[in-house]
């Protein structure tokens, strides 16, 4: 029986896009938990997350020896190419984010019991409104939907905005009680992760965009600032 080529090429993609809705679909969960697990101090669960990073770390490397494997054994031409080259990069965008949340399960440890500067509520707003984002993006990715990825990163402002707002209040905080510092410093890098994961997000926007049309399109303009685990590398959210 001979295969057609085509076949064997779209079920290799259907597998890629299926581990991509499954690897994006743990860091969801990864992220959620995460800032559930901050809200509450639940070591333990804080503590699974952390653990579960590495089921995440590897989800990505599997997906990248997949697609060298049909890039090396299919020669993808066009269309597919820009597909196959766009998985790698979401698989990395997903990775990351998922770093970002076993950094905020991070926090939640090294606060441990230590009194709440403040009630968590601006942070998980952004929290589900990243999640949300990370949910309508591999949505538009997997079905080649490049309306959808354009309307997307309109919800980043609204991610800034909250963050911008518990800057505020906790520097407010920290010039009222300097004892506070170190564990507003603490919320801080956790708002700062969720604000990342929401940036990463209209990357994968993006990438959605160049599958359909093959153009690079910057949706949102970059503001120039450089991540602040650069910085820092040793900061408790990396």
């Amino acid at each position: 029986m001979i295969t057609n080529p085509r076949e064997t090429l779209d079920r290799h993609l259907s597998k890629l896009f299926n581990e991509i809705l499954y690897m994006g679909s743990m860091v969801e969960s990864a992220t959620l938990n995460a800032v559930d697990a901050l809200k509450r101090r639940d070591i333990s669960l804080a503590t699974r997350i952390c653990d579960g990073d590495k089921i995440i770390n590897e989800k990505r490397y599997d997906i990248e020896k997949d697609v060298m494997v049909i890039i090396s054994t299919q020669q993808p031409m066009a269309r597919d190419a820009r597909i196959l080259s766009s998985v790698f990069d979401v698989s990395n965008e997903l990775e990351r984010m998922g770093d970002y949340a076993k950094g905020i399960a991070r926090i939640c440890i090294l606060m441990s019991n230590q009194p709440p500067v403040k009630p968590l509520v601006d942070i998980p707003l952004m929290a589900e409104t990243a999640v949300n984002m990370l949910h309508s993006a591999i949505d538009a990715f997997t079905t080649y939907n490049a309306d959808l990825a354009r309307k997307i990163p309109e919800q980043d402002d609204y991610v800034d905005n909250l963050y911008n707002q518990v800057m505020r209040e906790l520097v407010t905080y920290m010039i009222a009680d300097p004892s506070v510092i170190s564990r507003a410093n603490y919320l801080m890098w956790a708002a700062h992760n969720l604000e990342r994961m929401a940036d990463r997000v209209t990357n994968i926007c993006e990438r959605t965009i160049y599958v359909v049309t093959g153009q690079i399109e910057e949706i949102k303009p970059s503001d120039d600032e450089q991540e602040l685990e650069d910085i820092n590398p040793g900061s408790p959210a990396s």
